[in-house]
This record gives structure tokens, C-alpha cells and sequence, in this order.
């Protein structure tokens, strides 16, 4: 494709789609830089391919079919048709095609290659407070139940202090 701006090849290639209007940017590495884009160094298939044949391809829970491809042995799929499709079959085929994707999906994580929680960090702690604070009313109304009114007493004061400070 040629840039929309000059008859240079694009080397960026955008589509934007607002309010159901679809827009297609094509861009030469010289107006895409003038416009704030980065402009890519390598294609990425030259750069998986670079990751690929820097990994070996043997992994202990793998196994080769009759041409000697790495398969998953969850679902079958070869490390070639993941490379053709750039989508993995099941979970099994992050562990069989690690040595050949570890390096590249730990450049796409900006270097994090360990799953740490579905909880933003601001929000850290809010679900155990709330655990607590359902913990604490149902003690009241078991102390209240078996007539424990001082315990009951004490029990509400914590959970009001929970509730003025945010902390246990």
C-alpha cells in the first residue's frame, strides 16, 4: 500500500472505527514519525522468527508428530499453525511452546511472565475488608442471639471504626 500522504509505501497501517465509520490511515515511516506513531523496526514475523530460532524446540511435555513438529498434547496443535494463526488451542499450549514464545511474550508483558491476580493493586486489601465487615456482622447477630450483649457491643464498635478509618 502506498502512504495517504505521499507515494512512499506505508509502513503504518491503522482502521479506526467511530460512531460505525470505519477509517483506514496508511502511512509512510517518515509522516507516521511526523504524526507520533512508532514506526516498527522489523516485521513482526521476522521478529518471531528471530525469538524462534534463538529457543530450542524440544520440551519434556511436548511431543512430535511424523515431520518432527512440537505439538500440544492437550489439543493437537503444531508450533507452525499457532505461528500461521498467532492464537494458542488450550492452556496446555503455553507449557508445550514455551521455549519458543517465552521470550516473546515476555517482551509483549514489558518483561512480567507470572499471572499476579485479577485485582488492580489500588483496589488491594477493599475485598478482605469487606470479608471482615460481613465476618463482624454476623458475630453481632450471633452474640445477640445467645444474649452476649457486651460482646455484641464490642463487636459494633469495631465495626464502626472500620468504617470512619477504612482498616481494621
Amino acid at each position: 500500500m502506498k502512504c495517504d500522504l505521499c507515494n512512499n509505501p506505508s509502513v503504518v497501517h491503522e482502521v479506526v472505527i467511530k460512531s460505525g465509520v470505519t477509517t483506514e490511515v496508511h502511512l509512510c515511516s517518515e509522516h507516521a514519525a511526523a504524526k507520533g506513531y512508532q514506526v516498527p523496526t522489523a516485521p513482526v514475523k521476522q521478529l518471531l522468527a528471530q525469538f524462534v530460532g534463538q529457543t530450542p524446540t524440544i520440551h519434556v511435555t511436548t511431543r512430535r508428530d511424523a515431520i518432527g513438529q512440537t505439538r500440544c498434547p492437550g489439543c493437537g496443535l503444531t508450533f507452525s499453525e499457532f505461528r500461521q494463526t498467532g492464537v494458542l488451542g488450550c492452556p496446555g499450549c503455553y507449557e508445550a511452546f514455551m521455549p519458543q514464545i517465552g521470550a516473546v511474550i515476555e517482551r509483549a508483558q514489558a518483561g512480567a511472565v507470572h499471572h499476579v491476580g485479577r485485582s488492580p493493586l489500588r483496589t488491594e486489601g477493599v475485598a478482605d475488608r469487606a470479608a471482615l465487615r460481613q465476618r463482624l456482622l454476623h458475630e453481632i447477630n450471633a452474640a445477640v442471639a445467645a444474649e452476649q450483649y457486651e460482646r455484641a457491643a464490642s463487636l459494633r464498635d469495631q465495626l464502626q471504626s472500620m468504617g470512619e478509618s477504612g482498616t481494621a
